[in-house]
């Protein structure tokens, strides 16, 4: 089967503004910027690649800045004055802390123009940006919940592994798996508390589990649920166990093969940004039941092309929303069309 299933489409929003998106015929280049949570993170690799290459197809630049390492609201905050004190014609951010950058950096922000991407301002800070681009993050959580189903339909004791409390993305997607569990896909208005029994599923006591984006820590972590606690079902928000694959290998492969003998081992769901070759092996490898990812080059172009209409002070649409793909081993069956 194809390893690589499309899960969703851009919203329509996206599709009637990509019917916009004709080539632009000025000739004067201009310079636009994201400000990603991480720079060395393979997923803003991507996605800056994405702008990149939109971008000079035009003429113009897209460059990829913040801070390296784990993400933290503070380094990105510094980040982001930085990018206020270039000669921008327009930025796009990935969101760490709303309330915090609202409070720094984003008093300053009225110009150049100011879109999110990836992760937007929470609802009390979106007046401050003039699009997003990026998943339906409730929808993105309530895809994991359904894969967390298919692969464990009896419920059983969950663990969610997340970036930050205070990222609103992986917030939404933390709020749609437990809409999904909670009510068998029908979803749910407002927040949802950590499950308790509801529908066969719970969530153990310890859990979220916060990494700060940084894969040692994450290692560790899981190690640790793994070696101490009863878990049946493990769903990551972000790639961060298995930026380096042999890593996950090589700390978790054994405790999940002991797990495995004993007829304990956990469904293990994560989200993966069009992983490389070597995340995939983990598939095949029995290591990781199913990846969720987004269209991480696709999220750059079109960012870079609500900037570009931004720039030029034409219409833009208040989101547009990229797709998603889910990844499965490769001699696993079709999956069904709501997935």
């Amino acid at each position: 089967m194809e390893r690589s299933l499309s899960s969703c489409s851009l919203s329509a929003a996206g599709l009637l503004f990509g019917l916009l998106l004709v080539p632009f015929s000025n000739a004067e280049s201009l310079q636009f910027a994201l400000v990603a949570k991480r720079v060395d993170q393979h997923f803003f690799i991507q996605v800056g690649k994405g702008c990149a290459e939109a971008a000079q197809a035009e003429g113009d630049t897209c460059l990829l800045l913040g801070p390296s390492g784990p993400a933290h609201f503070r380094r990105q905050n510094e980040a982001l004055e930085q990018a206020l004190d270039k000669d921008l014609d327009g930025i796009a951010l990935s969101v760490t802390h709303s309330k915090w950058l609202a409070e720094h950096a984003l008093k300053r922000a009225s110009k150049p123009p100011l879109i999110t991407f990836d992760s937007d301002l929470g609802p009390a800070e979106q007046h401050l940006r003039r699009s997003y681009v990026g998943l339906d993050n409730l929808a993105f959580g309530r895809q994991l919940g359904r894969l967390v189903q298919r692969f464990r339909p009896q419920g059983g004791r969950l663990c969610i592994l997340s970036g930050s409390p205070q990222d609103t993305n992986l917030q939404e997607r933390i709020q749609g798996i437990r809409q999904q569990l909670l009510r068998s896909g029908r979803g749910a208005d407002g927040t949802v508390d950590p499950l308790n029994g509801e529908n066969g599923w719970s969530e153990s006591q310890r859990c979220p589990l916060y990494s700060a984006d940084d894969q040692e820590k994450a290692l560790i972590q899981l190690a640790t649920l793994l070696s101490t606690s009863q878990v049946d079902a493990i769903v990551t928000t972000g790639s961060w166990p298995i930026y380096q694959a042999d890593a996950f290998r090589r700390q978790l492969g054994p405790l999940l093969a002991e797990r495995g003998t004993r007829g304990t081992g956990p469904v293990i769901i994560m989200t993966a940004d069009e992983p490389d070759e070597a995340q995939l092996e983990l598939l095949d490898e029995g290591l990781v039941q199913a990846y969720l990812g987004a269209q991480s080059r696709e999220l750059g172009r079109q960012s870079y092309r609500i900037l570009k209409h931004l720039a030029r002070d034409e219409p833009i649409p208040e989101k547009v929303l990229v797709g998603s793909h889910i990844y499965l081993p490769k001699a696993s069956p079709e999956l069904p069309a709501e997935y």
